[in-house]
């Protein structure tokens, strides 16, 4: 039988809710049972009895009851039935989520989105029938059949015996051939997956694709995954309908007994007609909740495949460090507080030299701070781990006299304003994307924070003005314009702590020339801390870190790097205005 003890403890919240779905459905099968009872009596009155309408008039009203009785009960069932798959999966989405913000971002790198969102979307919704179908049916087909007997017994045990033989066919039938098909699932769902994740790739990769005219190679390519996804799903819906014809065979086979045994007794006078009425309508719904279980055995399966995928994400093994974290959320970042890194050292898990080796620097208040050095030296690194994205492996983090690592991530970044290379836009309108930064500011502190990044004419300019669309990643707008929101997001979170990451990477001279002075009055009054490339980016900076293999080579301002003629000296002479 598909049963997961793991799954089946996620009910344990609400299981409240899984009960009564339990409950009103044996309530209905009771009143099917009645109704059998009821219909049964009203037939032999009628057509053996010659009563008349008045006769069976309180019969007819109580059939009438019981099957607007049933009717309700039945929605009952599907309205606990929603709410405990709705919990659930919400609950399901909640971990997905948590623990991806967990593994952080540079972790997931290494994961296909496609295939991530597949699982969050798709996969979640997949463990619907389970819970809402296969689960509660798995108990109500032991329940039922033995409901359906407490009446069959007293009234025909030679049909109750029947019963008992001939039950336990439908659900080997179902393992047997079940099994196979739970092989062919697991294919199936994997395949969905890695079509999902290609073809997420082939979208977002679409203009280099166009650029080095590959497109056709893409599509056969999609042709070839999609035909093997028809496949595996046709194959496994070749199982189920399978499984389904022989469990409708043994249903039917299996009454058909029942009907030619009762038969033969009436005519030889053994039996009230009655009930062998009552029983022969009964019988299909004794197979019933069986044959149901076999239908739904495979929606059981789907979602199986699914939890598999979704474990995984949620056994993932998040970079371990020496630090017990997350324990003060009272932290707020005071002016007078500097950061202090002590003997910071992080290797990565797939390589053997370590990306920082014994750090020590301080990041000094109401100053800015510039990282450069060669790619590889580790500038991004340093700046991910004061990021929290992760721990470094040794060393401590101070703020003041406060270790980093006893404040909660959430907590830490509140006090944070992050400025990247390549800031991301969400297909949403420009004031949404500028509220991302502070979701209390009002519409004129939105305002407020366009006009200081000098963005605010040329939102007034687009059609919709604040409101404008701005598609996936900014699609309609240019990169200054993409870095200009950016910085006015910056503004308007107006955190104390502001993490600059090459803001001008990808920029024209000019463009990059105004967006250099702008962001400049930005860091007025705020802690800094800046990576860059360009030389202009980062002259005017208070101190600057010269890093080279993971260690801090040099440091000063530019001034007094120059007149020491060290590696920053060597830098310039060799890029010039790019220094690596």
């Amino acid at each position: 039988m598909n049963f997961s003890k793991e799954l089946f403890s996620e009910i344990k919240p609400v299981r409240i809710n899984f009960i009564l779905v339990i409950f009103f459905g044996l309530l209905a099968a009771v009143t099917t049972i009645l109704l059998a009872l009821s219909l049964s009596k009203i037939i032999n009155g009628v057509f053996l009895s010659k009563q008349t309408l008045q006769d069976v008039s309180t019969l007819i009203v109580i059939f009438i009851a019981l099957a607007l009785v049933k009717s309700l009960l039945s929605w009952c069932q599907h309205f606990f039935s929603t709410r405990l798959v709705s919990f659930i999966k919400k609950s399901f989405r909640k971990k997905l989520l948590i623990k991806i913000e967990e593994i952080g971002p540079l972790t997931l790198k290494s994961e296909r989105t496609g295939e991530l969102v597949n699982t969050l979307l798709n996969g979640v919704d997949k463990l619907e029938d389970y819970f809402s179908k296969f689960l509660p049916q798995m108990f109500l087909s032991v329940f039922i059949p033995i409901l359906i007997l407490v009446f069959v017994f007293p009234l025909d045990w030679l049909t109750a015996i029947v019963f008992i033989v001939t039950a336990p066919i439908i659900p080997i039938f179902m393992f047997l051939i079940g099994s196979i098909a739970e092989k062919m699932n697991k294919k199936q769902w994997q395949t969905l997956s890695r079509m999902s994740a290609y073809f997420l790739d082939v979208l977002q990769g679409l203009p280099t694709l166009k650029l080095f005219n590959r497109t056709q190679e893409a599509i056969d390519k999609i042709n070839d995954f999609s035909n093997l996804f028809r496949i595996k799903t046709l194959n496994v819906l070749k199982i189920a309908f399978l499984s389904a014809l022989v469990l409708e065979v043994t249903a039917t086979l299996s009454v058909a007994v029942i009907a030619v045994e009762i038969g033969l007794r009436l005519l030889n006078g053994n039996f009230v007609f009655s009930d062998a009425l009552f029983i022969l309508i009964i019988a299909p719904e004794f197979y019933l909740p069986l044959r149901i279980l076999g239908t739904t055995y495979h929606a059981g399966m789907e979602g199986i495949a699914a939890f598999e995928r979704i474990k995984d994400v949620l056994n993932y093994n998040t970079t371990k460090s020496n630090f017990t974290s997350n324990t003060k959320d009272d932290f707020t970042f005071a002016q007078n507080n500097s950061i202090i890194l002590k003997n910071i050292s992080y290797t990565y898990s797939d390589r053997a030299t370590k990306a920082l080796d014994n750090i020590s620097l301080t990041i000094e208040t109401n100053k800015v701070t510039a990282i450069v050095g060669a790619s590889g030296s580790g500038k991004t690194t340093l700046m991910n781990i004061l990021l929290r994205f992760f721990n470094p492996t040794e060393g401590n983090i101070f703020i003041g006299e406060t270790d980093l690592h006893l404040v909660k991530k959430e907590t830490w970044r509140e006090n944070l304003a992050w400025l990247p290379q390549n800031p991301h836009l969400f297909s949403k309108s420009i004031r949404e994307n500028l509220q991302i930064a502070n979701v209390r500011a009002t519409f004129e502190e939105v305002v407020n924070a366009a006009k200081i990044a000098h963005i605010h004419e040329f939102i007034l300019d687009l059609p919709n003005g604040y409101n404008t669309l701005v598609g996936e990643n900014g699609a309609k707008l240019s990169g200054g314009e993409i870095q200009r929101i950016a910085l006015a997001r910056a503004y308007l979170r107006n955190s104390p702590l502001l993490f600059v990451d090459e803001p001008t990477a990808n920029l024209d001279p000019i463009v990059e020339e105004e967006i250099v002075k702008d962001m400049y009055k930005l860091f007025s009054g705020k802690t800094v801390l800046i990576i860059a490339h360009r030389l202009n980016t980062i002259i005017k900076a208070d101190k600057i870190i010269v890093m080279k293999d993971g260690r801090i080579e040099e440091s000063g301002n530019h001034n007094e790097l120059i007149l020491t003629n060290g590696y920053y000296k060597k830098l310039l002479d060799a890029h010039g205005e790019i220094i690596c």
